[in-house]
């Protein structure tokens, strides 16, 4: 995010004219509302009172003339009266205990855990985004103006999420809503950070302590670089591409534009003696996000500008920026598919995702919210689940221009066959049984260069036929010895097979389409696995 945040301020600074200082107060001291309920909270013992009264950020209240400038975002959501359950940290649960203090650079969170070992999630609604910025600009207007845009975010979009992801047979976590006493003090060295604070607790998928109903078959939960390190390590491991793409589309319906590879974790399940990794998805922040409703934003969020910043709308205006946080962890888990692929889970979640399963969802926003929301939320959704199958062909074919073929640290087996003008067709095989680990026929139409990565130990590729017009492809041996063998022929102009790897214990057999890119240099296989 820092990246963002840092192409945010320039744009700040050049839409504003002069410095100031940032607003030593900017949050509200506290989400309550009425200052004689805060008082008698003040004083409350804990566990005689159920629930209160809040705003999950009225500081983010706004006039006309700053909103038409900088967008109203969600200002009226996090300003409506809303009524939250009180947290018990010996109740809540079942009684729950402190594991570790987390969150990134915006958010306050704790690891629980509960008397079965489940872990659970206390992650604030509101963000600070102040420590991404650079440390002279902290203390600059520009603070206030990159707090302000957290507006942007719905904070109680995480809740309508559920009730849909059931219906379309994607894990979930269920997020609740929980505040946190001024009184409370059983968190310890970390009362001041949680006291008279709003937060959202939900279910976290880490370990087989986390296995729940749903998940029944899986043997254990690991994080994308555990997975990643196990799918490029072993060739036994997969990833259940359909699996991912389904709830790949399902981030696209809610317009969740960041779902780099930190946001999922990973169910393991054994099966015909191999490991199969199907995502669970975490940290919803983003769903719903309004951003382009000013004057500034819009500009910000321009094609040009920031991209990512694409807002919820009833149309997909842009399906490159909902994937532009995602694209390390989808071109190495979605290559597989075809658009045939895509066009069946679109339609399979247009049936699942029914009317009265969104108009159920979006009811789960609290009373206020909805009144505010909902009826918007629910046309939206209906919008965009009936208009899915176009936007999956797009997030198809952004997938299929450059696609990532990898293989493993154990000996795999290559073949690339030219089949005509159109057509290449890419197997993989598995060295040590001859197992098709791997096909699919990539057209030309839509594909402009295909990569593949060897990885690790003996490989062999071969790369044949022979035909007027091709795709380019670039070949990356990666460690160990590798046989390379191209007999392919392309008419047109330019060679398009491309060979990269160490002179050293490399076996090339070229062709007249080859292009020999070998070198010296041990970096030239270099190939980026986890992503972190």
């Amino acid at each position: 995010m820092s990246y963002t945040y840092r192409q945010l301020c320039l744009f700040v600074l050049l839409s504003v004219t002069g410095f100031g200082c940032a607003k030593k107060n900017f949050f509200s001291e506290s989400p309550i509302v009425g200052e004689s309920q805060l008082q008698r909270l003040k004083t409350a013992t804990p566990g005689t009172v159920d629930s209160v009264t809040l705003q999950a950020g009225s500081h983010y209240k706004r006039g006309g003339f700053h909103t038409f400038f900088w967008g109203k975002h969600y200002r009226d959501a996090w300003t409506a009266p809303v009524q939250v359950k009180v947290f018990n940290m010996h109740e809540t649960k079942g009684g729950l205990e402190i594991e570790k203090l987390g969150g990134g650079m915006q958010t306050t969170s704790l690891t629980l855990v509960d008397q079965d070992g489940f872990s659970y999630a206390l992650r604030s609604l509101d963000k600070d985004p102040l420590e991404v910025l650079p440390k002279f600009w902290q203390k600059t207007f520009v603070a206030n103006v990159i707090r302000n845009q957290t507006s942007a975010l719905n904070p109680y979009g995480a809740l309508v999420l559920p009730g849909m992801a059931e219906a379309a047979g994607i894990p979930h976590s269920n997020p609740e809503l929980v505040y946190v006493l001024p009184t409370d003090t059983t968190f310890g060295e970390y009362n001041d950070q949680f006291q008279d604070r709003l937060f959202m607790i939900e279910e976290k998928y880490t370990d087989d302590n986390s296995i729940t109903d749903d998940l029944a078959d899986a043997e254990d939960i690991v994080s994308s670089k555990k997975m990643l390190k196990k799918r490029f390590g072993k060739d036994s491991h997969f990833i259940d591409q359909r699996a991912f793409a389904k709830a790949r589309l399902f981030d696209l319906l809610i317009n969740d534009w960041d779902r780099h590879e930190g946001q999922w974790n990973w169910a393991q399940y054994k099966e015909d003696g191999e490991t199969v990794y199907r995502p669970i998805p975490k940290d919803r922040d983003n769903a719903f996000y309004q951003f382009d409703d000013g004057v500034i934003t819009w500009l910000f969020s321009r094609k040009w500008a920031i991209r990512k910043f694409e807002s919820f709308d009833a149309t997909y205006k842009d399906v490159y920026a909902l994937t532009i946080n995602s694209q390390f962890i989808d071109q190495r888990a979605l290559a597989a598919l075809t658009s045939n692929d895509f066009a069946e889970l679109a339609k399979e979640l247009q049936a699942a995702i029914t009317d009265q399963v969104i108009e159920k969802a979006v009811r789960q926003f609290p009373d206020s919210v909805y009144k505010l929301l909902g009826e918007s939320t629910i046309s939206k959704l209906k919008s965009r689940r009936d208009k899915l199958p176009e936007a999956a062909q797009e997030f198809y074919r952004i997938l299929a221009r450059e696609p990532l073929i990898v293989g493993t640290d154990e000996e795999d087996i290559f073949e690339v066959k030219r089949l005509n003008n159109e057509e290449t067709s890419v197997k993989v095989l598995r060295g040590s049984d001859k197992k098709q680990v791997y096909h699919r026929v990539f057209n030309r139409k839509e594909t402009d260069q295909i990569t593949i990565y060897g990885l690790a130990e003996d490989d062999k590729f071969k790369v044949s036929g022979e035909v007027n017009k091709g795709i380019k492809v670039v070949i990356v041996g990666g460690r160990g010895e590798d046989e390379m063998k191209d007999t392919s022929q392309v008419k047109s102009w330019g060679r398009k097979t491309v060979i990269y790897d160490t002179k050293r214990g490399t076996e090339l057999e070229a062709g007249p389409e080859t292009k020999d890119k070998r070198t010296k240099d041990v970096r030239v296989h270099a190939f980026d696995r986890e992503g972190f």
